[in-house]
């Protein structure tokens, strides 16, 4: 017996079910030619005949009742299958996992996921922290957040959140009282930088700029971190001056507890991507996510542009 084809067995299940040629092909948009031909390939390759044809009616034989009666069940999860992936396309259901940078993490998604999760109640979101440039795909992501431009030609990069950041220098009253207030960040040289290392053992390096020119000046002082809240409870305590993301200074900022300095050299930046690959099926939550930001930058009126590298006191 040959493979049947499984077309002409769901075919041959519309015949015996609308009971006759005629009024199956009216309900397939098929002509009941191409319908008698399924059914005749069908018998061929079983062996059998299945079905009973008059001028009158059309019914099962013995061997085509006992095929449907198993095929039935079969064919019922075959429908609701392709039923599930059509409500799977309107309603996303799953997880979604994301690798993302800490500042990230901490003062972009919460907000974010919180609308897009209220839209999408059978999705949930699966978030590691990482701020290292990774293979998401081969990290078992869907998808990544990352400030660099380093990205494979197969991946698609979309804009998530503000379009322009800046690192933002400051010190605690106590300490620029101590130690004077610097007027350029060539006169940072000699002052306690607090420096942040990175999971790569890369030191960051304060990177300031001005009418196009880039000045980098290596951190040097008592502390060196990998942490974002250890680096700043030091500032406010009067250990050195902090150069980061404006997000994680702006409480201290606001209440005085710190004091910006070098307004004029602040670096600004692109915002950061969220990346993907091009080249693979889109899970229902990605796409989601994916259509979530693309109406997110419409609505905020974003321009276009392209990613570029972070300062390197980020990375």
């Amino acid at each position: 017996m040959r493979q049947p084809n499984l077309t002409d067995v769901v075919l041959f299940a519309a015949v015996v079910d609308a009971g006759g040629f005629r009024a199956a092909a009216q309900k397939r948009g098929l002509s009941a030619s191409s319908l008698s031909d399924c059914v005749r390939r069908l018998e061929s390759d079983v062996g059998l005949r299945l079905l009973n044809r008059t001028t009158r009616c059309v019914t099962p034989t013995a061997a085509g009742e006992r095929l449907l009666e198993r095929l039935r069940p079969a064919l019922r999860e075959i429908d609701a299958a392709f039923n599930d992936l059509d409500d799977e396309a309107q309603r996303p259901v799953g997880t979604l996992k994301l690798n993302v940078p800490v500042p990230v993490a901490r003062f972009l998604l919460p907000d974010l996921l919180a609308r897009f999760l209220r839209l999408y109640p059978g999705v949930n979101v699966e978030v590691v922290m990482d701020n290292t440039f990774i293979d998401v795909i081969a990290g078992g992501y869907d998808a990544g957040v990352r400030y660099e431009e380093s990205l494979a030609k197969d991946m698609i990069a979309v804009p998530i959140g503000p379009r322009r950041q800046r690192f933002v220098a400051a010190a605690a009253p106590s300490y620029l009282a101590a130690c004077g207030t610097p007027g350029h960040p060539e006169e940072l040289v000699g002052h306690q930088l607090l420096g942040h290392r990175f999971e790569s053992g890369k030191v960051g390096v304060f990177e300031f700029e001005k009418e196009g020119r880039i000045l980098r000046i290596p951190p040097q002082g008592q502390l060196l971190t990998s942490s974002h809240d250890l680096k700043i409870r030091s500032a406010i305590n009067g250990l050195g001056i902090v150069y980061t993301f404006e997000d994680f200074l702006r409480e201290p900022l606001a209440d005085g507890r710190l004091v910006p300095i070098l307004q004029d050299w602040w670096q600004a930046f692109d915002g950061p991507y969220l990346y993907y690959h091009g080249r693979r099926h889109m899970p229902s939550p990605l796409r989601a996510f994916v259509d979530f930001l693309k109406a997110q930058a419409t609505e905020e009126g974003w321009p276009p542009c392209r990613a570029r590298s972070v300062p390197q006191a980020s990375r």
